[in-house]
């Protein structure tokens, strides 16, 4: 059983020396034609069309990109004043100004106003007893203004009547 081992060793260390040969003898033969110049082609495309794809790109970088660039620019400078109305923030106006003032000073700001409008307002809560403010939702609707109106007409109504009642 000693001497299978040993042959079966032996021949695989055979076979190994044989594949290093064989890789060095392809890495030897392929060199050279590594070395080989081959002509460079800067584009898939030759002549005319080669024109017309630059000038195609040309045109979408100069026309089409800016204008993306400056709609996404904006888009992230309101992402905190939409933040701070879904979260009924007391101080949305002055994180409104300060998003417009990011803008202007090419959003060296923007992170404050991120921060403040994720805050919660404690002397806000101190005052009023509440760190919520609803007075920038939907005002109240033309229907419910006339029904209160009506009401209070009724109640207008019914103590002229018993101011009445009780003078005759």
């Amino acid at each position: 059983m000693g001497t299978v081992k040993r042959q079966d060793s032996f021949i695989q260390s055979i076979d190994n020396r044989r594949r290093s040969r064989a890789r060095h003898f392809v890495l030897f033969i392929a060199l050279p034609f590594l070395a080989l110049p081959s002509r460079a082609h800067a584009s898939m495309f030759h002549g005319e069309t080669l024109d017309l794809v630059a000038n195609a790109i040309a045109w979408f970088a100069f026309i089409i990109v800016p204008p993306v660039l400056i709609v996404a620019f904006l888009a992230v400078h309101i992402i905190p004043e939409k933040i701070a109305e879904r979260r009924h923030h007391p101080q949305l106006g002055a994180i409104k100004c300060l998003c417009f003032l990011s803008l202007v000073f090419g959003g060296l700001l923007w992170p404050i106003a991120w921060l403040w409008a994720y805050s919660k307002p404690v002397f806000h809560k101190m005052a009023y007893g509440t760190d919520v403010d609803d007075s920038h939702e939907k005002p109240i609707g033309k229907e419910s203004a006339i029904k209160e109106l009506e009401q209070l007409r009724a109640r207008a109504a019914e103590l002229e009547a018993e101011i009445k009642q009780g003078k005759a």
